[in-house]
């Protein structure tokens, strides 16, 4: 089954994107096929974001929501999200940020390499790929994280950290999302590293990563400790999983 044959489902976590919620909607009808769904896991945002998601499905067919009762991390949001796409007749399933820092113009790049691969990274740092406007310091720490998880987990991809990416409905299918631990962004490095461990083809395609159009990143020391203690211990795990 090609690309263009399997549907795609574009999953958003939002927390505070009141105002990327209905730009990011536009822009994603204009780059991806007619019959793309969109769904918003908003974590009650307090400023409302999840009201708009809500006015943005009633506009638009495709497009629906997800409300959960709290901010959990972006780990279990994502969860939530691949559990309702997995629930429908979609092939791929496109996660991205919801702030613009993933340019949805690139979404086809990814839907297009999924043609000869089953998970699609949208890479920073293969050759093509670009940071914007980031600071040395936030570029240093993105580019330690992604070398540290390489170090520990025996991988050769470039950018672990990454969230734009693109499964086949088979990887997330053959990933038991209910032993997926990571809350925060450790949760990219655990999924492209179980897709690894279970024989799937995974590819890095360049992007340009740009800095958030408006609204506050939620990155945090909390998130980047996380990630510094989850990633020894993934083979460890991994291992007793699969027993």
């Amino acid at each position: 089954m090609s690309t263009a044959e399997s549907g795609i489902h574009v999953i958003v976590p939002t927390y505070n994107e009141a105002a990327n919620a209905e730009p990011l909607v536009a822009a994603l009808l204009d780059a991806l096929p007619a019959g793309t769904r969109i769904t918003f896991v908003d974590d009650a945002s307090p400023d409302g974001t999840g009201e708009i998601a809500d006015r943005l499905a009633e506009l638009h067919p495709g497009v629906d929501v997800l409300h959960r009762p709290s901010k959990e991390g972006i780990g279990p949001a994502y969860v939530a999200g691949f559990r309702h796409a997995l629930a429908g007749d979609c092939g791929l399933i496109l996660q991205m940020d919801a702030d613009f820092s993933h340019d949805p113009a690139e979404a086809p790049k990814l839907v297009a390499a999924c043609e000869e691969a089953d998970l699609v990274l949208g890479s920073r740092y293969v050759a093509g790929g670009r940071v914007g406007s980031w600071g040395k310091r936030r570029l240093r720490i993105s580019r330690w994280g992604s070398a540290y998880a390489r170090k520990w987990l025996g991988l050769e991809i470039q950018d672990l950290t990454g969230g734009f990416k693109c499964f086949r409905r088979e990887v997330l299918v053959a990933i038991d999302l209910d032993t997926v631990g990571a809350l925060g962004y450790a949760f990219q490095v655990e999924m492209t590293y179980r897709a690894v461990r279970a024989g799937f083809r995974v590819v890095e395609v360049p992007i340009l990563f740009h800095d958030r159009r408006v609204g506050e990143s939620k990155m945090s020391r909390s998130i980047v400790l996380e990630a510094a203690w989850r990633v020894p211990l993934m083979p460890l795990r991994a291992r007793r999983l699969e027993r």
